[in-house]
Protein backbone atom coordinates (compact mmCIF):
# COMPACT_ATOMS: atom_id res chain seq x y z
CA UNK A 1 0.00 0.00 0.00
CA UNK A 2 1.32 2.92 -0.76
CA UNK A 3 2.07 5.44 2.41
CA UNK A 4 1.26 9.12 2.76
CA UNK A 5 4.91 10.50 0.95
CA UNK A 6 4.55 8.41 -2.30
CA UNK A 7 0.83 9.20 -2.97
CA UNK A 8 2.47 12.67 -2.66
CA UNK A 9 5.44 11.86 -5.38
CA UNK A 10 2.29 9.88 -7.20
CA UNK A 11 0.10 12.65 -7.31
CA UNK A 12 2.99 15.25 -8.97
CA UNK A 13 3.82 13.07 -11.27
CA UNK A 14 0.06 12.95 -12.53
CA UNK A 15 0.14 16.86 -12.10
CA UNK A 16 2.94 16.97 -14.36
CA UNK A 17 2.08 14.92 -17.28
CA UNK A 18 -1.28 16.90 -17.69
CA UNK A 19 0.78 20.42 -17.85
CA UNK A 20 3.11 17.79 -19.92
CA UNK A 21 -0.73 17.14 -22.49
CA UNK A 22 -0.85 20.99 -22.60
CA UNK A 23 3.17 21.93 -23.20
CA UNK A 24 2.70 19.65 -26.21
CA UNK A 25 -0.51 21.11 -27.66
CA UNK A 26 -1.81 17.13 -28.56
CA UNK A 27 -5.41 18.71 -26.36
CA UNK A 28 -8.55 19.18 -27.82
CA UNK A 29 -10.24 22.41 -27.58
CA UNK A 30 -12.20 22.15 -24.84
CA UNK A 31 -8.97 19.81 -22.76
CA UNK A 32 -11.25 17.15 -21.65
CA UNK A 33 -9.24 14.72 -20.57
CA UNK A 34 -9.09 12.08 -17.26
CA UNK A 35 -6.05 11.02 -16.06
CA UNK A 36 -5.17 8.59 -13.23
CA UNK A 37 -2.40 7.00 -11.17
CA UNK A 38 -2.07 3.83 -9.58
CA UNK A 39 -1.54 3.59 -6.22
CA UNK A 40 -1.89 0.46 -4.91
CA UNK A 41 -3.43 -2.79 -5.81
CA UNK A 42 -6.85 -1.55 -4.54
CA UNK A 43 -7.26 2.53 -5.04
CA UNK A 44 -5.95 5.11 -7.62
CA UNK A 45 -6.14 9.00 -7.61
CA UNK A 46 -8.34 10.45 -10.77
CA UNK A 47 -8.52 13.68 -11.59
CA UNK A 48 -11.55 15.22 -10.80
CA UNK A 49 -13.34 16.47 -13.99
CA UNK A 50 -10.93 19.45 -14.88
CA UNK A 51 -7.20 19.02 -15.71
CA UNK A 52 -6.69 22.77 -16.37
CA UNK A 53 -4.56 24.44 -13.68
CA UNK A 54 -4.55 21.13 -12.40
CA UNK A 55 -3.13 20.47 -8.25
CA UNK A 56 -2.63 17.36 -6.23
CA UNK A 57 -4.83 18.42 -3.78
CA UNK A 58 -7.61 18.80 -6.47
CA UNK A 59 -6.94 14.84 -6.99
CA UNK A 60 -9.69 12.27 -5.55
CA UNK A 61 -9.11 8.70 -4.46
CA UNK A 62 -11.32 5.86 -5.59
CA UNK A 63 -11.11 2.19 -5.20
CA UNK A 64 -10.83 -0.16 -8.10
CA UNK A 65 -14.64 -1.25 -7.23
CA UNK A 66 -16.02 1.89 -7.92
CA UNK A 67 -16.14 3.56 -4.81
CA UNK A 68 -15.46 7.11 -4.15
CA UNK A 69 -12.70 7.29 -1.12
CA UNK A 70 -11.61 10.77 -0.41
CA UNK A 71 -11.54 13.94 -2.35
CA UNK A 72 -14.47 15.03 -5.38
CA UNK A 73 -15.66 13.83 -8.41
CA UNK A 74 -17.48 15.85 -10.71
CA UNK A 75 -20.62 13.49 -12.51
CA UNK A 76 -17.96 13.89 -15.71
CA UNK A 77 -15.09 11.73 -13.95
CA UNK A 78 -17.28 9.79 -12.14
CA UNK A 79 -18.89 8.40 -14.86
CA UNK A 80 -15.80 7.03 -16.22
CA UNK A 81 -14.50 5.19 -12.70
CA UNK A 82 -14.99 2.05 -14.50
CA UNK A 83 -13.43 2.74 -17.43
CA UNK A 84 -10.21 3.07 -15.87
CA UNK A 85 -10.42 0.47 -13.39
CA UNK A 86 -10.96 -2.08 -16.06
CA UNK A 87 -7.74 -1.53 -17.04
CA UNK A 88 -5.96 -1.35 -13.95
CA UNK A 89 -7.50 -5.01 -13.39
CA UNK A 90 -6.52 -6.59 -16.76
CA UNK A 91 -3.06 -5.07 -16.65
CA UNK A 92 -1.28 -5.31 -13.13
CA UNK A 93 1.98 -3.41 -14.66
CA UNK A 94 -0.02 -0.62 -15.33
CA UNK A 95 0.34 2.13 -13.12
CA UNK A 96 -1.10 5.64 -14.67
CA UNK A 97 -4.14 5.85 -17.45
CA UNK A 98 -4.56 9.08 -19.63
CA UNK A 99 -7.58 9.95 -21.65
CA UNK A 100 -7.80 12.22 -24.14
CA UNK A 101 -9.55 13.53 -27.18
CA UNK A 102 -6.72 14.51 -29.15
CA UNK A 103 -7.85 15.92 -32.12
CA UNK A 104 -6.10 13.75 -34.89
CA UNK A 105 -6.47 10.58 -32.92
CA UNK A 106 -10.13 10.67 -32.37
CA UNK A 107 -10.04 11.06 -36.19
CA UNK A 108 -9.22 7.79 -36.63
CA UNK A 109 -11.52 6.99 -33.39
CA UNK A 110 -14.53 8.55 -35.35
CA UNK A 111 -13.51 7.10 -38.67
CA UNK A 112 -13.08 3.23 -36.68
CA UNK A 113 -9.73 2.75 -38.26
CA UNK A 114 -7.06 1.86 -36.38
CA UNK A 115 -3.52 3.77 -36.43
CA UNK A 116 -0.60 1.94 -37.94
CA UNK A 117 2.48 2.48 -36.36
CA UNK A 118 4.50 4.02 -38.65
CA UNK A 119 6.79 6.41 -36.58
CA UNK A 120 9.32 6.13 -34.42
CA UNK A 121 8.23 7.75 -31.34
CA UNK A 122 5.26 4.94 -31.32
CA UNK A 123 8.49 2.54 -31.56
CA UNK A 124 10.14 4.09 -28.47
CA UNK A 125 6.96 5.45 -26.54
CA UNK A 126 5.62 1.89 -26.13
CA UNK A 127 3.15 0.79 -28.79
CA UNK A 128 5.05 -1.19 -31.94
CA UNK A 129 1.81 -1.76 -32.99
CA UNK A 130 -1.03 -0.47 -34.15
CA UNK A 131 -3.39 0.94 -31.85
CA UNK A 132 -6.87 -1.05 -31.94
CA UNK A 133 -10.36 0.62 -31.55
CA UNK A 134 -13.00 -0.35 -29.40
CA UNK A 135 -16.15 -0.40 -30.60
CA UNK A 136 -18.69 2.31 -29.59
CA UNK A 137 -20.62 2.24 -25.94
CA UNK A 138 -21.93 5.38 -24.13
CA UNK A 139 -19.03 6.82 -21.67
CA UNK A 140 -18.51 4.41 -18.88
CA UNK A 141 -21.54 2.01 -19.45
CA UNK A 142 -21.41 -1.83 -19.13
CA UNK A 143 -21.00 -2.02 -23.53
CA UNK A 144 -18.23 0.32 -23.33
CA UNK A 145 -16.28 -1.28 -20.34
CA UNK A 146 -16.82 -4.81 -21.85
CA UNK A 147 -15.63 -3.77 -24.87
CA UNK A 148 -12.51 -2.38 -23.80
CA UNK A 149 -11.86 -5.40 -21.96
CA UNK A 150 -12.24 -7.72 -24.76
CA UNK A 151 -9.70 -5.56 -26.79
CA UNK A 152 -7.28 -6.23 -24.13
CA UNK A 153 -7.99 -9.31 -23.96
CA UNK A 154 -7.38 -10.45 -27.19
CA UNK A 155 -4.50 -7.40 -27.60
CA UNK A 156 -2.50 -8.52 -24.75
CA UNK A 157 0.59 -5.88 -25.61
CA UNK A 158 -1.30 -2.71 -26.42
CA UNK A 159 -0.51 0.19 -24.27
CA UNK A 160 -3.78 2.28 -26.16
CA UNK A 161 -6.75 2.03 -27.69
CA UNK A 162 -8.89 4.06 -29.72
CA UNK A 163 -12.49 4.55 -28.61
CA UNK A 164 -15.09 4.34 -31.45
CA UNK A 165 -16.85 8.24 -32.02
CA UNK A 166 -15.02 8.97 -28.65
CA UNK A 167 -10.85 9.01 -28.11
CA UNK A 168 -7.90 7.44 -27.14
CA UNK A 169 -7.10 5.62 -24.18
CA UNK A 170 -3.49 5.38 -22.81
CA UNK A 171 -1.80 3.42 -20.18
CA UNK A 172 1.69 2.67 -18.77
CA UNK A 173 4.14 2.32 -16.14
CA UNK A 174 4.05 5.50 -14.94
CA UNK A 175 2.44 8.75 -15.83
CA UNK A 176 5.23 10.45 -17.77
CA UNK A 177 5.77 7.49 -19.62
CA UNK A 178 2.01 7.40 -20.66
CA UNK A 179 2.04 11.21 -20.92
CA UNK A 180 4.51 10.31 -23.74
CA UNK A 181 2.90 8.28 -25.14
CA UNK A 182 -0.16 10.29 -25.85
CA UNK A 183 2.19 12.53 -27.71
CA UNK A 184 3.70 10.15 -29.64
CA UNK A 185 0.29 8.83 -30.97
CA UNK A 186 -1.27 12.08 -31.78
CA UNK A 187 2.32 13.06 -33.68
CA UNK A 188 1.74 9.64 -35.58
CA UNK A 189 -2.31 10.33 -36.35
CA UNK A 190 -0.69 13.94 -37.77
CA UNK A 191 1.40 12.19 -39.92
CA UNK A 192 -0.35 9.79 -41.13
CA UNK A 193 -3.46 12.30 -42.11
CA UNK A 194 -0.84 14.34 -44.08
CA UNK A 195 0.78 11.40 -45.68
CA UNK A 196 -2.56 10.32 -46.89
CA UNK A 197 -2.68 13.84 -49.11
CA UNK A 198 1.13 12.92 -50.56
CA UNK A 199 0.67 9.23 -51.39
CA UNK A 200 -0.02 7.35 -48.15
CA UNK A 201 2.57 6.37 -45.21
CA UNK A 202 4.74 3.13 -45.38
CA UNK A 203 5.40 0.93 -43.05
CA UNK A 204 8.70 0.29 -41.49
CA UNK A 205 11.46 -2.23 -42.90
CA UNK A 206 11.44 -5.68 -40.82
CA UNK A 207 13.39 -5.44 -37.69
CA UNK A 208 12.85 -1.82 -37.39
CA UNK A 209 11.76 -2.53 -33.57
CA UNK A 210 14.71 -4.31 -32.75
CA UNK A 211 16.75 -1.73 -34.31
CA UNK A 212 15.24 0.92 -32.23
CA UNK A 213 15.70 -1.04 -29.04
CA UNK A 214 19.38 -1.48 -29.71
CA UNK A 215 20.15 1.77 -30.48
CA UNK A 216 18.44 3.31 -26.94
CA UNK A 217 20.13 0.37 -25.21
CA UNK A 218 23.95 1.58 -26.61
CA UNK A 219 22.99 5.01 -25.13
CA UNK A 220 21.89 3.63 -22.00
CA UNK A 221 24.54 1.19 -21.38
Amino acid sequence: MADAPEAERLAHQLVEASRQLFTAGVMSHSGHANLSVRLDADRFLLTPGFVRDLEPHHLATVGLDGQLLAGELRSVSAEIITMHSVVYRARPHVGAIIHTHSPSATAFAVAHRPLPCRTEPMLRFGQPEEVPVVPWGPRGSDVSVRGIADVLDRRPTTSSVLLANHGLLVFGPDAAAAAHLVVAIEESAEAEIAAAAIGGAVDFPEGALEAVRASIARVSA
